[in-house]
């Protein structure tokens, strides 16, 4: 019988993780057709050399979504900062779609004023543009913001580029092993480290207004539950019970946690609530059932179960009743992942010797494998549905990519040293 991940704990030993690098994202397939469009490196009026590339962000954000094909600077016919000095019949002869100007002013000690319009060149017309006012810091943010608006007027769905990933690195061999839970732009830049462990972390899971993320640490010798505040750094144990303690799961609404535990014998998906830290049992039954995920709704879960003799995914009433089983392609199908619309799951599907990131629309029950590789786990929606991260291996060693929901997009995102493991993908940033 194949063994569930999570809980059978001689294998999560030994998995791989990273240092401070930034991840590097390549993209190895994009959509046939993307859209031409044109990024004109912005405006700098201050001393020196401005402090950060906008235009380059924001040319790699829209790349990276697959959905646009950015002109390459030495074909643009011109380098306009103001609409003023726009020729929109060079940009037409150029076969840009849509060109996007801008200035970065100086406005006070490390404080910018960020403007940027987005033109229709067939048009000659303004679609949108705004002045962000931001600090030093932030401005690689901006540049994230900013595509996010471009990506939902062109596109008609909300951008996720001004989002954030969590995953878990492994640097050192042996007894030197060392684990770290790190948090990063969804660009892969910005690499933090909110906790340290000599022992496996794994699970990191996001809370919904993306202030917390709880996780699973052996740092004590056996799986415990954690809960950390990602910017300041406090830090609570939630579930130490006998046994199993792993794949915490946030409610939408952020009160309660699902888990896993084995405290009653084999290992069942209870619901913790984090005001009084009470538990509710919501599966019973002798077979491993771990994984939940909640449904938007708040209403259900979705968890992996090998009651039918091997795993599947299953649905269930938060309240407790007898499951309903979602997926039957394959011998394997787990570790699932919810989009925002609650219409499709993403799960690890088990196929010939490998394991792949499969998609099942539950209305339609159209089933679709997405990816190609050997040992493809973990996947997690992007806030806005159309991506989804996961962890596979690149030339023996792990890395995190991406595909999109209608697997037409994948990029890998690799660091220069170290491993990667256990992605999740972060809520949007209000």
């Amino acid at each position: 019988m194949i063994q569930i991940r999570h809980v059978i704990l001689l294998l999560l030993l030994g998995l791989p993780l990273v240092g401070q690098a930034a991840l590097e994202i390549r993209i190895t397939q994009g959509v046939e057709g993307a859209m031409p469009i044109a990024v004109v490196p912005f405006g700098w009026q201050g001393e020196a050399q401005a402090p950060e590339d906008l235009a380059a962000i924001i040319g790699a954000n829209l790349h990276r979504s697959g959905r646009f094909a950015p002109v390459e600077r030495q074909t643009m016919p011109q380098r306009p900062t103001r609409a003023d000095e726009l020729d929109f019949p060079a940009w037409r002869g150029q076969g840009s779609n849509y060109v996007v100007i801008g200035r970065l002013q100086p406005t006070g000690a490390d404080r910018f004023a960020v403007q940027f319009q987005l033109f229709d060149v067939a048009g000659g017309r303004q679609l949108t543009g705004y002045s962000i006012p931001v600090e030093r810091a932030d401005l690689r943010r901006a540049a994230h913001m900013i595509s996010d608006i471009i990506f939902e007027r062109l596109t008609g769905e909300r951008g996720a580029f001004d989002t954030r990933v969590a995953y878990v690195s492994v640097t050192g061999q042996g007894s030197e092993r060392r684990f770290a839970l790190q948090v990063a732009d969804a660009d892969g830049h910005h690499p933090r480290t909110i906790f340290r462990s000599a022992q496996p972390i794994l699970s990191p899971a996001w809370s919904p207004d993306g202030r917390r993320i709880a996780y699973v640490s052996f740092e004590n010798g056996r799986s415990e539950v954690f809960v950390q505040n990602v910017d300041g750094g406090d830090r609570t144990r939630l579930a130490a019970f006998e046994g199993i303690n792993s794949a915490p799961s946030w409610s939408p609404d952020g009160r309660r946690l699902a888990l896993t535990l084995s405290r009653d014998g084999a290992p069942d998906v209870y619901v913790m609530n984090l005001a009084d830290r009470s538990v509710s049992r919501v599966t019973q039954s002798r077979s491993i059932d771990t994984e939940p995920a909640w449904m938007p709704d708040g209403r259900s879960l979705v968890f992996t179960s090998d009651r039918a003799g091997q795993p599947q995914l299953y649905e269930v009433p938060v309240t407790g009743g007898q499951p309903r089983r979602l997926s039957f392609e394959g011998r394997y199908n787990g570790g699932a992942s919810i989009s925002p619309d609650g219409r499709r799951v993403a799960m690890v599907h088990g196929v010939g010797g490998g394991f792949r990131i499969a998609i099942l629309d539950r209305q339609t029950r159209q089933f679709r494998v997405l990816t190609d590789g050997r040992a493809d786990e973990a996947p997690s929606f992007a806030p806005n549905g159309s991506m989804i991260i996961y962890a596979t291996s690149e030339r023996g060693r792990g890395v995190l990519a991406a595909v999109s929901a209608d697997g037409r997009v994948h990029q890998r995102l690799v660091l220069q040293e170290g491993e990667v493991r256990e992605p999740a993908w972060s809520p949007f940033r209000e």
